[in-house]
């Protein structure tokens, strides 16, 4: 009994407190219900949103500005680091490497010896010509390197192999490489080229380069007798932001690209480039249609000012000829060699210009549209005798 009456005791102490401190905090005008959770924030932020709560509360209104300043920012930053950056371009060292590989091997033994012997002028002989660069340029080379080791006293190997380098360098040099434009546009550029060597993708990326430079380019689609490369092109179109002209499957490629250039003019384009089929170089009347295109080209809108050859590099001497015959049906301005990277016989560079007088213009250093880049004599010289 005396512990129920404690308990009741006790009970009514803390109701009694309880009441105390309710009217307490009313009378001083503390809220008596805990606040509300706080609402997460949005995970995205619209600038001048009406809250009533942040208008209550100034200081909020200037953390959440702040807030969407630095979020602004960052993703500016992030853009410019997408969009603006620019992409390093490849290097020949880098991208040479099966080339140099098999030279290196020569070099190598070369360097090994205390002096210059006659096994010296073996290997070096051997090495050029296993890379391509042909019978009459490795003579030549040659000869000229025999010439200043006697005139100077080389003695040394290594030096040697420098002179070796720079008469390379010097023999690749003396060529217009820049891309010739019209004075009036548009300018005509035609590729021509076998199956399979990468003549629409090298189309497809230099469109995309032009563009990238503010240039408006058009695309010809002079291929008619292999759907696949129209349907390629179209695709590189797409992707690049150009103009697509495209006839009919089998239809008169000349045609195309006679429409292609009225169009350019039409549009006030900088350049129309003109795809072609993959001849085959020792088919006479393929040639014959070459120099139609070539001949229908200028009578229209444009004025041709290039007609590039695209090679694959791997084929090498096969390359030589193939050149050798589309110099003859359509005087070429220059050469684009494609998988330069990925080809032992890169001397073909050498053959070409030694044989035929026909700038290497661009070479393919990948498979990216950065990989193909301006044919550079120094720094493929220095990538191909490259001893660190």
């Amino acid at each position: 009994m005396e512990i129920v009456l404690v308990l009741i005791l006790v009970a009514v102490l803390l109701a009694g407190t309880a009441t105390f401190v309710f009217f307490g905090r009313r009378d001083r005008g503390v809220p008596v219900e805990p606040p509300p959770a706080a609402a997460p924030l949005p995970t995205t932020l619209v600038k001048h949103q009406s809250r009533p709560d942040v208008e209550a509360q100034p200081h909020v209104e200037v953390e959440i500005e702040a807030t969407i300043e630095a979020d602004e920012l960052a993703v500016d930053g992030l853009e410019a680091l997408l969009v603006e950056a620019p992409v390093e371009r490849p290097s020949f060292r880098d991208r040479l490497g099966r080339a140099r590989g098999l030279l290196g091997g020569y070099l190598t033994s070369v360097m090994s010896r205390a002096g210059i012997d006659q096994q010296t002028w073996d290997d070096l002989e051997e090495g050029l010509l296993r890379a391509d660069v042909g019978v009459s340029t490795t003579t030549a080379l040659l000869d000229d390197l025999r010439a200043k080791v006697k005139a100077d006293g080389i003695k040394d190997p290594s030096a040697l192999l420098d002179v070796l380098q720079a008469d390379v360098a010097a023999r690749l040099g003396g060529f217009d490489r820049s891309l010739r434009y019209a004075e009036v546009a548009p300018s005509v550029w035609l590729f021509v080229g076998v199956n399979g060597v990468g003549k629409t993708t090298t189309i497809g990326k230099l469109a995309k380069r032009e563009i990238a430079d503010g240039r408006t380019v058009v695309l010809a689609a002079g291929d008619t007798f292999r759907a696949a490369a129209a349907e390629q092109l179209t695709m590189w179109a797409e992707r690049a932001g150009a103009d697509l002209v495209r006839g009919n499957e089998g239809g008169d490629p000349a045609s195309v690209i006679f429409d292609a250039t009225e169009r350019a003019r039409s549009r006030h384009a900088d350049v129309v480039m003109g795809d072609t089929a993959g001849r085959l170089h020792n088919k006479s009347n393929l040639m014959e249609e070459l120099k139609k295109i070539r001949r229908v080209a200028e009578k229209g809108a444009g004025t041709v000012t290039e007609v590039l050859l695209v090679l694959d590099a791997t084929t090498g001497q096969n390359g030589l000829i193939q050149a050798k015959e589309f110099t003859d049906a359509v005087e070429l301005t220059g050469v684009v060699l494609t998988k330069l990277d990925g080809s032992a016989k890169g001397g073909i560079v050498l053959a070409i210009q030694q044989d035929l007088g026909i700038p290497v213009k661009l070479v393919g250093l990948g498979e990216s549209i950065e990989d193909l880049v301006e044919f550079d004599p120094d720094e493929f010289a220095a990538a191909l005798f490259d001893r660190s």
